[in-house]
């Protein structure tokens, strides 16, 4: 039996406000350390990842970002993630290091944020967190809600990738997408991101995914959704 419309969103709304209570007292881990500036950027800047996503069937695929210009607006980093069954280019804007005006919060779609998405919150602190609403401004307008995300930092963890070893802080992030329909839920991440001062940016994330129906015989179970490992491949900074 499907709730009507109203009950449903006052539903979602308690759940949220649960899950932000709850990662409030998250414990990411980790070894006590310094805080975290922020970094300094330069065009060239350039990090290639290595991803495989996916339960039985893996879809493997190399991302690489590149910081293209950096002017009075912010940071502009040029995208490409290429595999066997992807091609795919993006453009994201950063008006100050850590804030997304434009880039991706999911996949490798292009959003436009309002407010600017906080992807990281300068200085990056252990037990800092940050809770925050945002709208995607390429979507039509729609009777659900936004992108909510909670954040809060752990401490420092050595992190072995391809790119080397590394001193990188963990922070874990909960997000609920703005996917919701009359007939499904919006999807609910759980990410893991290690980011190294060192190198400016992410060296390591795992993220996990799931959905459910409003109804019918699937109900009660989860949707998976995204089961992927984000490795540094490369690091190397622009002139």
């Amino acid at each position: 039996m499907l709730l009507p419309n109203r009950l449903l969103c006052a539903a979602l709304t308690t759940a949220m406000a649960l899950l932000a209570g709850a990662c409030a007292s998250v414990d990411v881990g980790g070894a006590p350390g310094p805080s975290v500036p922020a970094p300094q950027y330069r065009v060239g800047d350039k990090w290639v990842y290595h991803i495989v996503d996916g339960y039985r069937a893996k879809i493997v695929w190399d991302e690489t970002h590149e910081v293209t210009a950096i002017g009075a607006d912010g940071v502009t980093v040029k995208v490409i993630a290429k595999g066997p069954t992807i091609d795919v280019e993006r453009v994201e804007k950063w008006p100050s290091p850590g804030v997304v005006l434009q880039g991706s919060a999911y996949e490798d779609e292009t959003n436009r944020f309002d407010p600017p998405l906080v992807r990281y919150k300068f200085p990056l602190s252990t037990g800092e967190t940050w809770n925050q609403r945002v709208i995607d401004l390429e979507k039509p307008p729609a009777p659900y809600g936004g992108i909510s995300r909670s954040t809060t930092v752990g401490g420092y963890e050595k992190i072995t990738t391809p790119a080397g070893t590394f001193d990188a802080i963990r922070m874990r992030l909960f997000m609920q997408m703005d996917d919701e329909t009359f007939w499904r839920y919006p999807t609910q991440c759980n990410y893991l991101i290690w980011y190294a001062p060192a190198v400016g940016a992410s060296v390591r994330e795992q993220k996990e995914s799931q959905w459910r129906d409003k109804g019918g015989q699937d109900a009660s179970g989860y949707h998976p959704g995204q089961n992927a490992t984000i490795e540094l491949v490369s690091y190397a900074r622009g002139r």
